[in-house]
């Protein structure tokens, strides 16, 4: 089968489709036939330096997601020919991932989905809508009723979140730190869309919940944009910085507000047949910015640093 397989730090223009053999179906685990994927920052981060991790299987078949169909399902609860998708678990890191003809995954992180969505706009869902949704449900318990901070809304996860926000019915405001960008946050549903200078304490107003996608490097700033009462999620590190040092949970935490974050590492069944049914339910087509070829993953890669493409990159296999 076509795969890319890496072994050592490998930046997109050495990218290249080799030929691997077809993995054996073994116990508690499923074969797929993969018809599509997306890009992740996390398999970038992957490539760039964690490759070298003492953790990390290698050499190993990138891809943390994908959709496709059971071509064996070995002793597991599938059946040949169902429609699923995968995600998480060590996938990509652990074990082989996505970015290949086929991938032999283990059971808990495959999920059979009831969709008419195209495989292109169905692999736009799985880690990203997963990630929305825990933030947005889990992590904030949004209602309605709330006002939504979407910080860093001009990527997948923002766009997901934004969407699902709406079909809710909160009202959104959302930011982005270019300008040709709001024209896209509007697109996306965003009721308010606001250039992100760093500061927006005291420029916004009634926000009752916050998803904070640039991370450590505003998060200061977020916490006391918000209204008392509200809480905000940590679940994006678009602003480069991993790590807050000097911070102080007593004096940066404003009395009355309340932080978390999402790790989306436990996706279920119940969680992703409850995405799909509002995406059919609410007739929502999933944000994705662009498609590419298998055979032009190398060029969907550097689409994907360049940040190019507004949106997710799917890869059609």
């Amino acid at each position: 089968m076509r795969a890319v397989v890496i072994d050592k730090i490998t930046v997109a223009e050495e990218i290249e489709v080799t030929e691997v053999p077809v993995p054996k179906v073994k116990s508690g685990w499923v074969l797929v036939k993969v018809k599509a994927f997306g890009l992740n920052h996390s398999e970038q981060i992957l490539r760039h330096q964690e490759i070298e991790a003492s953790y990390i299987r290698k050499p190993v078949i990138p891809g943390i997601e994908c959709v496709g169909e059971v071509v064996d399902p070995g002793d597991t609860r599938f059946m040949e020919g169902q429609k699923i998708c995968a995600l998480m678990g060590g996938m990509g890191r652990s074990f082989n991932g996505s970015y290949a003809e086929y991938a032999l995954l283990p059971e808990e992180h495959v999920f059979s989905i009831n969709t008419n969505l195209s495989w292109e706009a169905a692999a736009a869902v799985p880690e990203t809508y997963f990630t929305a949704w825990g933030s947005l449900f889990e992590c904030l318990q949004l209602k309605s009723k709330d006002v939504l901070l979407v910080r860093g809304g001009t990527c997948a996860l923002g766009y997901a979140a934004i969407q699902l926000a709406k079909a809710l019915g909160c009202k959104v405001i959302s930011t982005t730190h270019r300008e040709e960008k709001l024209p896209l946050l509007v697109e996306a549903g965003a009721d308010e869309c606001l250039i992100d200078d760093g500061t927006l304490t005291g420029k916004i107003s009634g926000v009752t919940k916050t998803l904070d996608l640039i991370g450590p490097r505003y998060l200061k700033d977020t916490l006391t944009a918000v209204e008392k009462g509200a809480i905000v999620c940590s679940t994006g590190i678009l602003g480069g910085i991993y790590d807050l040092n000097h911070f102080d949970p007593i004096k940066d935490i404003p009395n009355g507000v309340y932080l978390t974050g999402f790790f989306s590492n436990y996706p279920t069944q119940e969680i992703m047949d409850d995405i799909f049914g509002i995406l059919a339910t609410h007739k929502l087509t999933p944000c994705f910015g662009k498609v590419f070829g298998f055979e032009n993953i190398r060029e969907a890669v550097l689409a994907q640093e360049s940040k190019e493409v507004n949106g997710k990159i799917v890869v059609k296999v």
